[in-house]
């Protein structure tokens, strides 16, 4: 069984660095592709020079937009095309992190009788997993939004703050957002949401199997008007893997994605960054993967992690020195 671990990248390049030899030393047969924004750094590859299943590919990154979807349907879209084998595919960024040894995470991935790992609600209902609210998903996703401004002096972003509530709380024709930028959305007179096609949220975060990779890429091929529409909404990447597999009901989905991410006092969506003292939350059988780190704020508990991570190899390496 091969796992592809894609990693969407733009910053701290020796985090990456770190983050991919980790991988790499855990799990040395498995496919490594970086999808990475170059706006913002550039990787050297000569520090994955001597490293085999691996690539790095030029991309738009962002948040807010589309941009996330797009990059991984281009990372997606190379690996088909460049005949990658693989089972299952992660996606990750370059803040997150491993929390056990990569083999025991792919040997449950080998056993298990689920086709994905992911997180999702009905994004218009208010049952108890919609942490947003059923309000915040008709706003993300029944509004066609266009952005206005990247960013603004802080006082003026204080005025549209105030104002947004006053625009947003009393008619339901437009909605302005601020939490990436300032945009505007108008009510969408057509949507692609109905009784055969609910609209679902979640986390971005995910783990799939080779059939669900499968669907999505030819979902979206046949299916362009789909694109078009989530182009033009708030937080794409909260829902658009979502609504594509679970309203084909295909696929035996778990509604959990393995992840551990703090959102305690958030801002903007902002998860906090994790440190030492999350360490004994990180150390569940349940839990795969974590975002986010900083090793600039905590490199302490990557080094916590590293040794839960390569404890087996360790243990090999010390048998042959005996």
């Amino acid at each position: 069984m091969k796992v592809v671990y894609l990693i969407q990248t733009h910053k701290n390049p020796e985090q990456i660095y770190r983050l991919v030899k980790t991988i790499k030393k855990s799990s040395p047969k498995s496919y490594i592709l970086i999808s990475h924004n170059p706006n913002f750094c550039k990787l050297d590859k000569e520090n994955f020079s001597n490293l085999t299943n691996f690539e790095i590919i030029n991309n738009q990154g962002g948040r807010g937009d589309f941009s996330l979807i797009k990059g991984y349907l281009d990372a997606v879209h190379w690996l088909f095309s460049h005949n990658i084998k693989f089972d299952w595919l992660i996606n990750l960024t370059g803040q997150d992190y491993p929390t056990q040894p990569l083999p025991k995470i792919e040997k449950f991935l080998a056993e298990t009788e689920y086709d994905a790992f992911l997180f999702h609600f009905n994004a218009f209902s208010d049952c108890e997993k919609n942490c947003w609210g059923s309000k915040a998903g008709r706003d993300r996703y029944l509004y066609q939004y266009r952005k206005l401004a990247e960013s603004l002096p802080p006082w003026q972003e204080g005025l549209i703050k105030f104002s947004r509530r006053i625009i947003n709380n009393i008619q339901p024709y437009i909605r302005v957002n601020t939490s990436y930028g300032i945009t505007a959305g108008i009510r969408a007179n057509l949507t692609p949401f109905n009784e055969y096609f609910a609209c679902y949220g979640g986390s971005y975060f995910h783990t799939l199997s080779l059939k669900c990779i499968q669907y999505l890429y030819h979902f979206c091929n046949l299916n362009p008007e789909l694109i078009t529409y989530y182009k033009k909404t708030c937080l794409p990447d909260e829902s658009f893997i979502q609504s594509i597999l679970v309203n084909s009901k295909l696929f035996n989905i778990c509604n959990d994605n393995k992840r551990y991410i703090d959102f305690t006092n958030s801002r903007q969506g902002h998860p906090r960054i994790l440190t030492v003292n999350h360490y004994s939350h990180l150390i569940s059988d349940e839990i795969h993967f974590a975002r986010k780190f900083d090793m600039s704020v905590d490199s302490k508990i990557l080094d916590m992690l590293d040794a839960r991570i390569l404890q087996t190899i360790a243990a090999k390496e010390e048998d042959l020195v005996c």
